[in-house]
């Protein structure tokens, strides 16, 4: 992935608000990235931009040969679809759904034709062969957090953007759901990058890219780094 001048400006009731001022990154594919900051920094801001949720004002992002500011709605809800997925703190789940089914829909929507099979796959692969009819009620937030990382790895995207996935949970089921985060990263190859304000989490990523201010600030680099480009 590759970020040039990205910019997000919206308006407010004391005139605009610079949100995003001028961001430059380049993602290598299959890397895992931290992005930390104080809260207001435009970390939130930056991932719903680069998720193609919110519009930038001006600037580029390029993923996987596509050009995310020029594409329209449609083109970007395929490309989400196809190449995207996103977990929140909030989990997200439709409530009157199962397990099976919260996984299922989006890659029926994207028309895999065995969407069924594959989130049954996805399900056991974060431990949850055994409550694919259980609803969203019905789990604990460390299960509804796995459902959530089930179905953002199910159709095996090429960036994952993870918005403090651990913020409902406990140290030790957070501990448990991120050591899961990061082995389906490295068994699928996809690119992650992670907004936490947790120090050691963001050490387990292979550089860490400070925001202030709407800013790039700093960037701690690993002392081995992916080549690849996204």
């Amino acid at each position: 992935m590759q970020v040039r001048n990205l910019h997000l400006t919206v308006p407010s009731a004391a005139g605009p608000v610079n949100i995003l001022r001028g961001i430059d990154l380049d993602i290598a594919a299959s890397e895992a990235v931290g992005i930390i900051g104080p809260s207001g920094s435009g970390k939130t801001s930056l991932l719903m931009v680069l998720a193609g949720l919110e519009r930038a004002s001006s600037g580029s992002i390029l993923l996987a040969g596509h050009s995310i500011t020029t594409m329209d709605e449609d083109a970007l809800a395929h490309l989400r679809r196809e190449a995207i997925g996103i977990v929140f703190q909030a989990f997200h789940l439709i409530p009157a759904m199962t397990a099976l089914e919260n996984v299922a829909v989006p890659l029926e929507l994207a028309g895999v034709r065995d969407a069924k099979v594959r989130a049954r796959i996805a399900l056991a692969a974060v431990g949850l062969a055994h409550r694919l009819t259980h609803l969203p009620g019905q789990l604990s937030g460390g299960e509804q957090q796995r459902v959530a990382l089930a179905r953002a790895f199910a159709p095996r995207p090429r960036l994952l953007l993870a918005d403090e996935p651990t913020g409902n949970l406990d140290q030790a089921t957070g501990d448990a759901v991120m050591d899961l985060l990061f082995r389906l990263r490295a068994e699928i190859g996809t690119t992650l990058m992670l907004i936490t304000h947790d120090a050691h989490l963001a050490a387990r990523c292979s550089r860490r890219i400070h925001l202030a201010d709407g800013r790039v600030a700093k960037i701690d680099l690993s002392p081995a780094r992916p080549e690849p480009v996204v």
